[in-house]
């Protein structure tokens, strides 16, 4: 990734070779899809956490490269801020205990790298945002080390022309003029894949754009940035915001944002590696020696990095992904829009929730986006980040023959219509009886209690204002380290104590 692009006739030079290889990759893999050459059906699933950095008293630390040192593990990873490290974990096969497997593997793991963290004073924080950290946390100083973050936020600046500005309306207002591409990095991710046929991609794609805003609702666990309270689940605002690469004026035009829920159903894993072409200038026009179709015809399995690459800097919800595995190409959907935490128990629960829900919805008769707009599930995902376990979504009529669409609580959705659906999709699926009641277990229990991460957090800090007398730092400060403690318990967030 190397060598910083800067604006010379090599640039453009460079853009132009890295066009013509996404064109050819594009081309590549449309034959690849025409011929069939993927990977057989596998049932197989991944996932990867983004952490936060913390002091014992809650406080962001600039850490990462130190942390990554202590644990020398690969499975841990830099990320954009010095105040982040992501764990990726080996993929798995969706089926028997598979639930409980992932929970030992993800406790051991995340307790160890505590536990190293610890040795050069830092704690790891399973957490959307972290609520304690302020601006200042989030200044070019603060960017990770990586040749790749700093090309990607010189080229988004250019790309814009103007300074990074943040105006967010939730709870309160934010609004600040000038940030760095770190403020990006406030916002830490779980992400779940599903390797899938090319047969299937369409369908699983499009299932998950249709619910991924009642994932979001039960999961919400962001509402605080730089020291307000905003939407339940800020991330998605904060991501488009602090990643957009257009001036005003184009945003007048209705140039899309990279940062992206998409604008129609899809036919086809193509459609979106097209659009990703069609859309959005390259922000890393680095290529490899690579040529795609030569290596087709050939016989062999090309990398398609350039593709790749560009795919990599579109920050969709539900994320196509073309990889090679053990030289057998494969295509997995990436389902990025849920936060980080607040527990290990938490997170599988979200995982079951998707992967459950997501293969029954998938193939039913009348699919879900035959009976709802793009428009509206896109809006769905809004309300859903604003308002989280509170929010109101639109949702398909129930019954044969049902038209249009009536306004539901997403908690009396879920228990009504959705969790039995999850059920049902990981009985399909194969995972074990005692795994599916346990961590569904949870999301009923989320949604009779009105209470996730973000509801958790809110209702803390606001009862340490009132009953304590605390400024807002110091409330967040304290909600932050009862989280870190809670988190360690690995209790789900719905059984902790407010304030």
């Amino acid at each position: 990734m190397g060598e910083k692009v800067v604006a010379t006739r090599a640039e453009l030079a460079d853009r132009q070779l890295y066009r013509r290889k996404l064109q050819s990759c594009l081309d590549a893999l449309e034959r690849m899809l025409r011929e069939e050459r993927f990977d057989r059906p596998k049932a197989m699933m991944g996932l990867e956490i983004e952490l936060n950095l913390a002091d014992e008293q809650g406080g962001p630390l600039m850490y990462n490269e130190e942390v990554l040192g202590s644990i020398a593990s690969s499975d841990f990873q830099t990320e954009l801020g010095q105040f982040n490290i992501e764990v990726n974990i080996t993929p798995h096969r969706l089926s028997g205990h598979v639930l409980e497997d992932l929970r030992e593997e993800l406790d051991t793991c995340l307790r160890y790298a505590d536990r190293k963290a610890a040795e050069v004073g830092a704690r790891i924080v399973m957490v959307g945002i972290l609520p304690t950290l302020d601006l200042d946390h989030t200044g070019l100083d603060a960017m990770s080390h990586n040749d790749r973050y700093t090309l990607l936020s010189d080229q988004i600046l250019a790309a814009r022309g103007e300074d990074i500005a943040l105006d967010i309306q939730g709870v309160e207002q934010l609004a600040i003029e000038s940030v760095s591409m770190v403020a990006e990095a406030a916002a830490t991710s779980l992400q779940l894949h599903l390797q899938v046929t090319p047969e299937r991609f369409a369908s699983v794609w499009n299932a998950a754009q249709a619910f991924c805003s009642v994932q979001v609702a039960l999961g919400a666990n962001s509402p605080f940035l730089f020291g307000r309270e905003l939407w339940r689940e800020t991330r998605p605002v904060l991501f488009q915001q602090a990643c957009d690469t257009r001036s005003a004026e184009l945003k007048a035009q209705g140039v899309r944002p990279i940062t992206w829920f998409g604008e129609r159903w899809v036919d086809s894993a193509l459609d979106l590696f097209a659009e990703n072409l069609r859309y959005f200038p390259a922000l890393l026009p680095i290529c490899d020696d690579e040529d795609p179709v030569k290596v087709l015809a050939s016989g062999g399995v090309p990398r398609l990095g350039e593709m790749r690459l560009h795919n990599g800097t579109i920050y969709r919800w539900n994320r196509p992904v073309y990889d090679v595995a053990d030289g057998v190409p494969h295509l997995r959907v990436e389902n990025r829009c849920l936060p980080a935490g607040p527990t290990v128990a938490d997170t599988l629960a979200n995982a079951a929730f998707f992967y459950g829900l997501v293969r029954v919805l998938a193939e039913q008769p009348r699919p879900i986006w035959t009976r709802l707009a793009f428009a509206q599930a896109d809006e769905n995902f809004h309300n859903a980040a604003r308002y989280g376990i509170e929010s109101v979504l639109q949702w398909p009529r129930s019954g044969r023959g049902a038209r249009g669409t009536v306004p539901v609580a997403a908690t009396e959705l879920v228990l009504t219509e959705l969790l039995p659906l999850a059920y049902q999709g990981l009985n399909e699926w194969g995972v074990a009886a005692g795994d599916r009641d346990r961590y569904l277990g949870i999301i009923e229990q989320r949604c009779l209690r009105r209470t996730n991460g973000a509801a958790w957090q809110s209702a803390t800090v606001h009862r340490l204002r009132e009953q304590y007398g605390m400024d807002r730092a110091a409330a967040l400060a304290a909600m932050t380290r009862r989280y870190m403690e809670y988190s360690r318990t690995g209790e789900p967030v719905h059984t902790w104590p407010v304030g």
